[in-house]
């Protein structure tokens, strides 16, 4: 018969909350990134400097006929830019590089191997 004393199950127990602490600590690493993209995000909507997301994706979403999945807000070289996983009416994806300052599409990517079309409907 086996016999557990409170002792060997506080022992268990704090050792799997070590290992499931040691487990989260890449994830809560990576939402501290993430926290000060959204606090410089949030810094330059303030001041103007941005555009708004919601003006960027109405405009993204209507003009190349999807729903933005992904959004990233990074500043590259200076320059503040929203990236945006887009997928489309015909079910392709779309990769965006949008300047937050004017809304201007610079770069499109397709998630389609062997195509090197343009992403955009109307062109």
């Amino acid at each position: 018969m086996v016999f557990c004393t409170a002792l060997s199950l506080r022992r268990w127990f704090l050792s799997g909350l070590a290992l499931c602490m040691l487990g989260a600590f890449p994830l809560l690493h990576a939402d501290e990134r993430n926290h000060g993209d959204h606090a410089m995000a949030l810094q330059a909507l303030e001041q103007g400097r941005v555009l708004p997301l919601r003006t960027v994706l109405e405009k993204i979403e209507r003009d190349y006929q999807g729903q933005a999945l992904k959004v990233e807000f990074e500043q590259d070289d200076g320059r503040f830019i929203y990236e945006i996983r887009l997928l489309q009416s015909d079910g392709r994806m779309v990769k965006l590089k949008v300047d937050a300052v004017d809304g201007k599409v610079l770069e499109t990517k397709r998630k389609e191997p062997g195509k090197d079309r343009d992403a955009h409907p109307r062109r």
